[in-house]
C-alpha cells in the first residue's frame, strides 16, 4: 500500500496559488523525486507534507494519519522528519549535542525521573545516546563528533543535518536539497548514504534536488511541476523524455531530454 498520499492540494497566500491541485503518490521503500525550475512549489509542498504550512484546499494522508492541519511535531511523532535546503543546527554545539537533543522526542520519562536520574530515566538516556553513536557511524561522523557544528566543511555539515534527521528514527524522510552547494566529491558521498538510508534502514525517501543527473541515477519515481502545478509523473526515462518537462527546464518545446544540470533555489 502506498505510504504517503498527497490528494489534490491547493495552497494559497493572498490569492496567489503556491501549489494548484497536486497530487501524488509516495509508496513504500522508495526514492521518489520532486522537480521543477526555480519557484515551482516544491519547497511548498514539502512545508506542507511536514505541517509547516496547512492545504487551503486537498488532502495529505500518511498511512492512516491525516497531515491535512497537523502540526510539525504532530507530524514527526507520525515518523516523518525533514532535513532543511538552509541548515536548521545549532552551530555553537557538537555533532553529538546536536543529534542528542533531535532524540529529545524520544524520552518518556517524567520531571520526576529526570530529577533523580535513575531507573526509567537513565535507562532511555542511555538507549538514545546508543541511537546516536549508530547514527554517528552510519554517516561516518566519528571524526567530527565533538567538533562545534559551525566549525565544520559546509558539506560535512549538510550531512549532519541528514544525520539529525536520522536521529528521529523516520519511516519517510524528506530532503530538500541534499546536496546543494556542495562539490562533486561531497555529492558522491551524499548519493551514497541516500542510497543506503533506502536500502539498509529501510526508509522511504522523498527528495528535491536541482541536480537532474543524480535524480535521475536514484529516483524510481520523478514528478515534476512548474508554476505550482504538477506537468509530469512517472520513471526517470519517461520524465526525461516528456515534451512539457523539457519545456519547463529550457523554455524551448520540443523533444530530446531533460539537461542534466544544476539549478539554483527552490
Amino acid at each position: 500500500m502506498p505510504q504517503l498520499h498527497v490528494e489534490h492540494v491547493t495552497l494559497t497566500f493572498g490569492g496567489l496559488n503556491a501549489l494548484t491541485d497536486v497530487s501524488l503518490v509516495v509508496p513504500e521503500g522508495e526514492i521518489v523525486s520532486i522537480i521543477g525550475p526555480n519557484g515551482a512549489g516544491k519547497t511548498s509542498l514539502l512545508n506542507c507534507i511536514s505541517g509547516f504550512y496547512h492545504p487551503t484546499q486537498g488532502r495529505i494522508t500518511f498511512g492512516s494519519h491525516d497531515l491535512s492541519r497537523a502540526a510539525p511535531n504532530v507530524v514527526t511523532s507520525y515518523g516523518i522528519a525533514r532535513a532543511f535546503q538552509n541548515l536548521e543546527l545549532f552551530r555553537g554545539l557538537s555533532v553529538v549535542e546536536n543529534l542528542l537533543l533531535a532524540r529529545h522526542t524520544h524520552l518518556r520519562y517524567g520531571l520526576l525521573d529526570s530529577l533523580i536520574f535513575y531507573g526509567k530515566a537513565s535507562r532511555q538516556e542511555a538507549e538514545n545516546r546508543a541511537y546516536v553513536e549508530r547514527i554517528i557511524d552510519f554517516m561516518e561522523l566519528e571524526p567530527h563528533r565533538h567538533h562545534p557544528v559551525g566549525t565544520l566543511a559546509y558539506g560535512i555539515q549538510k550531512r549532519v543535518e541528514v544525520a539529525r534527521a536520522l536521529t528521529l528514527a523516520p519511516q519517510l524522510l524528506l530532503l530538500d536539497e541534499p546536496m546543494a552547494g556542495m562539490n562533486v566529491e561531497e555529492k558522491e558521498d551524499m548519493v551514497r548514504f541516500i542510497l543506503d538510508i533506502q536500502r539498509e534502514q529501510g526508509v522511504t525517501v522523498v527528495l528535491i534536488e536541482h541536480d537532474l543527473g543524480v535524480v535521475m541515477d536514484i529516483s524510481d519515481r520523478v514528478y515534476v511541476l512548474d508554476f505550482g502545478q504538477k506537468i509530469a509523473e512517472g520513471t526517470p526515462e519517461e520524465v526525461s523524455a516528456d515534451p512539457r518537462v523539457i519545456e519547463a527546464y529550457t523554455g524551448v518545446p520540443g523533444t530530446g531530454s531533460v539537461p542534466a544540470v544544476q539549478g539554483a533555489g527552490a
